[in-house]
C-alpha cells in the first residue's frame, strides 16, 4: 500500500510540473512588486502598495488588529493624518486612458488628472475628489487636510468628456480641456486650495494658490495667492491662516512671486523667498521675509542692501531656508546678480562654440552637463534674528562652497570644505581631496581643520567633534572642536575598518559609521562584521559591541534606523541589527542592547531577503517585506518584535501557474586556487537525467543575492533569470575577483574554471554554453571570446573593446574624462596609457578578435552616457571585416542600459531567439538571417522563424 501511494504521489508531482507553463514574454506587464510601506504612528493601521510593471496599481489600508482591509485601485502616494484617523492618497487616471491620451498627443493639461482619496479609518468609507494635484498633512495636530485642485476646464471651449483617475462624486463631470496658459513666460495663476478638517468636516476654500504649508504641529498654514487676470478683486499675496480659530493674517498684500516657505520646529517663525519686480523683468530680485506669532505682517529679513552682502550679490530665489533648532537664527542662500540677456545681439549672426582650456576646474562637458544646477548655484549664509546688529554673514562663496549644519544650526559655526585647487585631477582620480573648515556663524572667520583629505568627514550631533575617515592612513579620526586635538580611533588595532576585498587600485572606503551616543559619548564604526564603540576624546579603549560574534560567525551586523528622527543612540536603545550571513547567504536580524555586554541576541535568521524595518513612531510595530528567488516578495506585519509576522500581501499568485526555479550556492577552487562561489539557477522542474543549455552571466560580484527574487520582466541590459530558467536553462552567475593590471585574465581564471566546474555535472551540457553581460560584464564577455572557444554563443552588451581609445574619452552622462576608470576603479589597469601601454593593449578585446569563433550579439546605443557607442562599433566592424558572426543592436536614442520599455521588450525577444537558436538548435529568426535593411526600418522587425541559417 505505501508503495502505491508513493508512485501516486510521484505520478501527481511529474502532472503538476506538466501542467506548469514556461514563462513567455505576454508575463511581464502585470507582474507585481511591493511599493511604499507605512504604519500610522499608533501602529493600528498599515499602507502598503502593490505595483504593476505596466499597469494600475493597488493600494491596500489594513488594520492591523482585526485585519479589515480597504483596497483602493490605482491609489498611491498614501499619507496617515496625525491622529491616525484618516489617510489619504493619490488616485492615478486608469492605465488604458493615459495610454490612449499619449497616443492622441494630448497636451499636459489635456491630460487625465489624479484623484484625491480620503478614507476614514473608522468608519473605513472612501471619499474621492477629482482633479487634485497635491494635498499635505500637518506632522502633528489635528486631522487637517490641504489640498491644490488642478486648473478647472475651459468650458468657454469646446470640450468633450474625460476619463478621471477615481470615480467623481456622484453628477460630477470631467472635461478634456484646450491650454490656456498665459503667453510671454508669465507665471501661471494658482488654484483653489481647500483646508479641511477631517474630525469635523468644516472646510475653507482660497483661490488661486500657488504654493502652500502647514506649521509642524498645524496650527498655523500659510499660502500665496497669485491673483488672477480675469478677476480684479482676486486675492494676491501671503496670507497666514490659524487652522484652530479660522483668523485669517495677511503677510504680504500685491503680486508677486512667493516660495519656499519655512517654519521653525516650534512653529512660532516663519520665512519665505518672496520677490516684486516687474511680470517681464528677466532678472527678479529676491527678499527674504520674516513673520513671528507677534508681527502683524511679514517683514523683509534680508534685502540686496543689507549689510553683510557682499558687493553684486543679492537673495538667491533657488535656495533653501532653515531655521537653527532653537529659532534664533536663519540660514539662506544668496548668489551672483546675474547678468541680463543682451537683446542687441542677432542669434544667427554669431558663434556657437564650446572652448576647452587646460586651466579650467571642470571639462567643457561636465560643465555643460551641470550648467542649470551651476546656474542655481548659492552660497550659505546665516542672519541671527535677534541680533541687534542686523547683518548677515556669509558663511561660504565660490572657493569655500560647501557646507552642512552643525548640532541642527545651533551651534556657533558650521563645517565647510571645498576642493577647489584639486578639481583638474578629479578626472584621472575619479575624485578631489577636501580642505574642510570651521566658519563662525557670528564673524564668518574661518578655521582650517583639514587639508588634502581624501575620505569623509562629518559633525558629531551634540557638535563637539568633526569625524573623519582618512583613506591614505585607513584611519578614523575625531577632531575635538573645543581644544584642536585630534585622535586617531583604530590606530594600532589589528581590526580592519576599511573594505577588506577591494580589488581596484584605489584606496579602499570606510565600511562606515552606524551613529553616535547622545551628548557625544561614544561614536559607533563598523568593521567588516562587528560594531565598535570609540570614545572619540581617546580615553577609553574600544569595544566590540557585538562581542566579536560577527567575525566569529561570518556574520555582517549593520545597525537599523528604526526612527528616522532619532539624531544619536540612548543608553537604553536597544539596536535593531541587519545581519547577513556570508557562508549561506541567509539575512535577517539580531537585537542589541547597548547599555549590556551580552552577544546579540537571534530574532530570525532564514533563507530570504528581508527589507529595511519601518516602526510605528508611539508603538511597537514593525512592517516590512520579504521574500526570496522562489518566493515573491510580500508585506509582513509584527507586533511582538518579530517573533511572530503576519503576512498581509499576496503578490503574484500566478507564478504558481508557471515553471519557476531554484537557486543555489556552488562554490569551486580557480587554478591559482582562490576559492569562489556563484548562484546556480535551475528550472523547477529540473531533471538530473537530462542535459540543460547554461547561460553564464556575470558582472563582478553577485552570490550576496542569492535569496533576492528576481521578476520576469524586459530588463535594462542584463539578462532575464527567471524568463531563461523557466524555459529550460540553466543559469550560472560567478563571482570574479580582480588583479590589478589584468582584469580580462582574472575573468577567465573565474568565470571559465566555474564552468568548468559545473560541466562535471552530467546534467551540463558542456557543448551549449552562452555568456552574457553588460557594461563591465559586456568588456568581459568580449574578452573571454577572444580567449576560448568553450562558449556557443555570446551576447555583449555596451563593452569596452579597446581601452586605448575609450581612456580618453567622455562619460557624457557625467560630463567626466574616462581616464580614473583605469588608473583607480573599475578597469583596474592601476596605471595610466602612457605608463603600462602593454597592459592596455592586453585587456583590449580588439587586438585579439582574429581568434573569435563565437557568435556574438552586441547592444551598443547611440546615446549611451557611460561607455562610447563606438566601442561596439570598433567591435562590430572588425567581426564584419574578419567574416566572423556578429550582429549589433543600436536602439536609437537609448542609453547605456534600456530606458524605453518598448525597446526592453524588444531585446527579449532578440536574446531569446539568438540563445535558442545557438544553444537548443531552433530555428533562426529573420534578424539574423538577413538582417533589416534600413527601407524597412519601423515597417517590419525580423522576429519571423526561418529554415534558413544565419
Amino acid at each position: 500500500m505505501q508503495k502505491k501511494l508513493t508512485l501516486l504521489f510521484l505520478l501527481f508531482a511529474s502532472v503538476a510540473y506538466a501542467q506548469k507553463r514556461p514563462l513567455d514574454h505576454s508575463v511581464y506587464d502585470t507582474w507585481e512588486n511591493v511599493g511604499a510601506k507605512q504604519l500610522t504612528k499608533n501602529g493600528l493601521w498599515a499602507a502598503y502598495s502593490v505595483n504593476q510593471q505596466e499597469g494600475d496599481a493597488n493600494l491596500y489600508l489594513q488594520e492591523t488588529v482585526t485585519a479589515q482591509k480597504i483596497k483602493v485601485p490605482r491609489a498611491s502616494f498614501a499619507q496617515f493624518s496625525a491622529d491616525s484617523k484618516f489617510a489619504a492618497f493619490a488616485i492615478k487616471p486608469f492605465f488604458k486612458d493615459t495610454r490612449m491620451a499619449k497616443i492622441k498627443k494630448k497636451k499636459p493639461d489635456e491630460m487625465t488628472k489624479d484623484t484625491l482619496g480620503i478614507a476614514n479609518l473608522t468608519t473605513l468609507a472612501v471619499t474621492k475628489i477629482p482633479r487634485v494635484k497635491s494635498f499635505k498633512f500637518p506632522e502633528n495636530g489635528a486631522p487637517l487636510l490641504a489640498y491644490s485642485l488642478e486648473k478647472a476646464p475651459d468650458t468657454s471651449k469646446k470640450a468633450k468628456p474625460a476619463p478621471q483617475g477615481g470615480e467623481p462624486n456622484k453628477n460630477d463631470q470631467d472635461y478634456f480641456f484646450a491650454d490656456d496658459e498665459p503667453a510671454g513666460g508669465a507665471a501661471k495663476e494658482g488654484t483653489d486650495l481647500i483646508v479641511k478638517n477631517l474630525a469635523t468636516g468644516q472646510e475653507r476654500v482660497y483661490k488661486f494658490v500657488s504654493d502652500y504649508s502647514f506649521s509642524k504641529d498645524g496650527k498655523l498654514l500659510v499660502f500665496a495667492c497669485t491673483g488672477s487676470k480675469k478677476e480684479k478683486d482676486a486675492p494676491q499675496g501671503v496670507f497666514l491662516l490659524n487652522t484652530e480659530k479660522g483668523i485669517l493674517k495677511t503677510l504680504v498684500k500685491g503680486k508677486g512671486n512667493f516660495k519656499g516657505f519655512t517654519f521653525d520646529d516650534d512653529s512660532e517663525h516663519l520665512a519665505f523667498l518672496g520677490e516684486t519686480s516687474p511680470e517681464k523683468a528677466e532678472i527678479k530680485d529676491f527678499n527674504v521675509y520674516y513673520n513671528s506669532l507677534t508681527l502683524d505682517t511679514a517683514q523683509i529679513l534680508v534685502d540686496e542692501d543689507m549689510p553683510g552682502m557682499p558687493a553684486k550679490f543679492a537673495v538667491s530665489g533657488d535656495s533653501r531656508l532653515n531655521f537653527s533648532k532653537d529659532g534664533n537664527k536663519l540660514f539662506f542662500g544668496i548668489a551672483p546678480i546675474k547678468k541680463p540677456k543682451d537683446t542687441t545681439l542677432v542669434d544667427f549672426e554669431n558663434a556657437k562654440l564650446d572652448i576647452w582650456g587646460y586651466k579650467d576646474d571642470y571639462l567643457q562637458p561636465m560643465q555643460l552637463k551641470n550648467l542649470d544646477r551651476d546656474l542655481k548655484k548659492n552660497y550659505l549664509t546665516v542672519i541671527d534674528i535677534y541680533s541687534a546688529d542686523a547683518k548677515i554673514v556669509p558663511l561660504t562663496d565660490v572657493k569655500l562652497p560647501d557646507a552642512s549644519l552643525v548640532k541642527e544650526g545651533d551651534a556657533n559655526f558650521v563645517l565647510a570644505s571645498t576642493d577647489y585647487g584639486n578639481r583638474i585631477a578629479s578626472q584621472w582620480t575619479g575624485g578631489s581631496q577636501r580642505d574642510y573648515y570651521l566658519v563662525d556663524t557670528k564673524t564668518g572667520a574661518r578655521k582650517k581643520i583639514l587639508e588634502g583629505l581624501n575620505g569623509i568627514a562629518a559633525p558629531s550631533p551634540g557638535g563637539n567633534y568633526i569625524l573623519y575617515f582618512d583613506k591614505k592612513t585607513a584611519l578614523w579620526n575625531s577632531y575635538q572642536i573645543a581644544t584642536g586635538k585630534t585622535v586617531a580611533l583604530n590606530a594600532g588595532m589589528t581590526v580592519k575598518f576599511y573594505d577588506e576585498d577591494n580589488d581596484v587600485p584605489d584606496l579602499p572606503n570606510s565600511y562606515g559609521s552606524a551613529g553616535w551616543l547622545e551628548e557625544d559619548k561614544l561614536v559607533y564604526l563598523y568593521d567588516r562584521y562587528d560594531i565598535w564603540a570609540f570614545s572619540p576624546d581617546g580615553k577609553t579603549a574600544p569595544k566590540n559591541i557585538t562581542n566579536g560574534f560577527g567575525r566569529q560567525n561570518n556574520i555582517t551586523f549593520r545597525a537599523e534606523r528604526v526612527d528616522p528622527e532619532a539624531r544619536f543612540f540612548t543608553k537604553k536603545d536597544v539596536l535593531w541589527l541587519d545581519a547577513f550571513n556570508n557562508t549561506n547567504k541567509e539575512n535577517g536580524f539580531y537585537r542589541k542592547a547597548i547599555s549590556n555586554d551580552k552577544a546579540p541576541e537571534l530574532v530570525i535568521m532564514a533563507p530570504a531577503k528581508y527589507s529595511n524595518l519601518t516602526k510605528a513612531k508611539d508603538a511597537e510595530v514593525y512592517i516590512f517585506d520579504k521574500g526570496s528567488y522562489v518566493n515573491s516578495p510580500d508585506v509582513y506585519i509584527s507586533k511582538d518584535q518579530l517573533k511572530t509576522a503576519t503576512k498581509l500581501s499576496n503578490t503574484n499568485p500566478q507564478q504558481a501557474s508557471y515553471n519557476w526555479g531554484t537557486a543555489e550556492l556552488v562554490k569551486w577552487t580557480t587554478p591559482k586556487g582562490y576559492k569562489s562561489e556563484g548562484i546556480l539557477y535551475k528550472p523547477e522542474n529540473f531533471d538530473p537525467n537530462k542535459k540543460y543549455p547554461m547561460i553564464v552571466y556575470f558582472y563582478e560580484k553577485l552570490s550576496d543575492g542569492l535569496y533576492s527574487y528576481n521578476a520576469p520582466s524586459p530588463t535594462p541590459s542584463r539578462l532575464n533569470i527567471p524568463f531563461f530558467v523557466s524555459n529550460g536553462y540553466l543559469v550560472f552567475a560567478p563571482d570574479i575577483s580582480y588583479e590589478t593590471g589584468h582584469p580580462g585574465k582574472s575573468a577567465e581564471e573565474f568565470i571559465n574554471s566555474g564552468v568548468e566546474s559545473l560541466k562535471k555535472n552530467a546534467w551540463v551540457d558542456g557543448t551549449k554554453i552562452g555568456i552574457q553581460g553588460q557594461s563591465w560584464g559586456g568588456y568581459q564577455v568580449a574578452h573571454l571570446i577572444t580567449a576560448t572557444n568553450m562558449y556557443a554563443a555570446a551576447w555583449a552588451g555596451a563593452p569596452v573593446v579597446n581601452m586605448t581609445s575609450a581612456y580618453g574619452g567622455i562619460r557624457w552622462e557625467s560630463g567626466m574624462n574616462r581616464q580614473f576608470q583605469y588608473e583607480k576603479t573599475q578597469s583596474r589597469i592601476g596605471a595610466t596609457l602612457w605608463e603600462k601601454p602593454e597592459l592596455y593593449i592586453e585587456n583590449s578585446p580588439l587586438f585579439n578578435l582574429p581568434k573569435v569563433t563565437t557568435p556574438v550579439v552586441i547592444m551598443s546605443n547611440d546615446t549611451d552616457g557611460a561607455v562610447p557607442w563606438y566601442q561596439g562599433i570598433e567591435m562590430f566592424t572588425g567581426l564584419k571585416r574578419l567574416g566572423k558572426p556578429a550582429w549589433l543592436l543600436n536602439y536609437n536614442n537609448e542609453a547605456h542600459n534600456l530606458v524605453q520599455r518598448q525597446n526592453r521588450k524588444d531585446i527579449q525577444i532578440r536574446e531569446q531567439q539568438f540563445f535558442d537558436y545557438y544553444l537548443k538548435g531552433a530555428k533562426a529568426p529573420v534578424w539574423m538571417v538577413s538582417g533589416i535593411p534600413a527601407t524597412e526600418k519601423g515597417k517590419t522587425w525580423g522576429f519571423e522563424l526561418t529554415d534558413e541559417k544565419p
